[in-house]
């Protein structure tokens, strides 16, 4: 699924895509037949020998850190899936090889872009909403809400010790983080399995040819999370909390968060980008995406004009445009979400797993590479 909406921002932003390489040879041929691609490859060594200027890195998540590791070795730049790899350790060794090989190293951090995420930052950053009193919201998905319906993602081998926090809560903690700039300090915070059993064995994630079941399958343990929540406490002494759930029926993908200023409030919802609530204790009103008026930044990532939607594509590949653009003049802008960002991610989510493990509150560690 990730892949090709990969290939798609790749050629929205004006790239040439040269090839895929996928698991087998035989994968990598059928997809690059699916995805339009001249090339099937069928090693790392093969791909990298055709010396692309940046490489995508769209396989999972146990995989991210070697292939990321040789494609930066190899010279080329590099946009790596998240979480940026299963361990803090790893995400460290990543962060470091690309700024000592002065790579452009991105992780797709991509609600970044919808461009009232940024009218809401930008009357943040300009006082509108005055001084941030607490934020809280939920990123909710119905994908695993079948017991018999399974995927890599809930191996903990392949994707790593947390599944919905570092799959989607590591979303809304760098949105969150990047729109108030409250950094998160400390965390307490509950997970739960609720299918104790699912099919061993993978399946796409999401998508029209995802088995509805599996229940003829042999079952494995789950130790992943489908559900967790979080309360942290950021640098100023605020509060943020959010839920997390990959279970809740008829939630497909229910990035939500409110902002509570002390002159005003702000909330953005993934499911209805092209517009932002504000409110105020006398009144509320809904601001539209807008090329033509509001925030520079706003009006930049606004394509179309209001009233022909944008949406989730448009952002990835507003994303991408921007990695490439760096990769082409060698300024990486500060919205750009690298792998400073994402090994900040990986000390979030370990945070996260450490203090649901213990039942302790928890600090979020800094190292200076994620601090700008």
């Amino acid at each position: 699924m990730i892949a090709a909406v990969h290939v798609r921002a790749a050629r929205a932003a004006g790239a040439e895509v040269l090839g895929v390489l996928g698991r087998t040879v035989d994968r990598s041929r059928k997809a690059a037949a699916a995805l339009g691609l001249p090339t099937g490859y069928a090693s790392l060594d093969e791909l990298l020998a055709a010396r692309p200027d940046v490489v995508h890195v769209c396989s999972p998540n146990d995989q991210h850190h070697a292939h990321a590791l040789a494609v930066i070795a190899a010279g080329a730049h590099v946009v790596c899936e998240k979480p940026l790899a299963v361990s803090v350790d790893e995400a460290e060794e990543l962060a470091a090889a690309a700024s000592a090989a002065g790579v452009v190293a991105t992780v797709p951090f991509v609600y970044r872009y919808h461009p009232v995420v940024r009218e809401i930052r930008a009357r943040i950053v300009d006082g509108r909403l005055g001084r941030v009193l607490g934020v809280h919201g939920s990123y909710l998905q119905d994908w695993m809400h079948d017991a018999d319906v399974s995927s890599w993602r809930v191996s903990a081998s392949t994707g790593g010790p947390s599944r919905a926090f570092a799959d989607i809560g590591s979303h809304w903690c760098d949105l969150v983080e990047f729109v108030t700039g409250e950094r998160f300090t400390a965390v307490s915070a509950h997970t739960d399995v609720v299918h104790e059993a699912r099919p061993a064995g993978g399946a796409p994630s999401f998508g029209a040819d995802r088995p509805g079941g599996a229940a003829h399958l042999p079952r494995v343990t789950v130790t992943t999370e489908d559900t967790a929540v979080a309360t942290f406490r950021t640098g100023r002494g605020r509060l943020a909390n959010v839920v997390v759930s990959q279970v809740a029926a008829g939630r497909k993908n229910r990035l939500w968060f409110e902002v509570d200023g002390s002159v005003s409030s702000a909330v953005f919802d993934q499911e209805q980008p092209e517009s932002a609530w504000f409110g105020t204790e006398t009144g509320a009103e809904v601001v539209v995406r807008d090329p033509s008026r509001g925030a520079p930044d706003q009006r930049r990532l606004g394509i179309v004009p209001a009233g022909h939607p944008q949406g989730y594509p448009d952002a990835f590949a507003a994303f991408v445009a921007d990695t490439y653009r760096a990769v082409v003049t060698g300024v990486v802008p500060e919205d750009l979400p690298t792998f400073d960002d994402g090994l900040r991610s990986a000390h979030i989510v370990d945070a996260v797993v450490r203090a649901a493990a213990t039942d302790t509150t928890t600090a979020v560690h800094e190292t200076l590479e994620t601090v700008r």
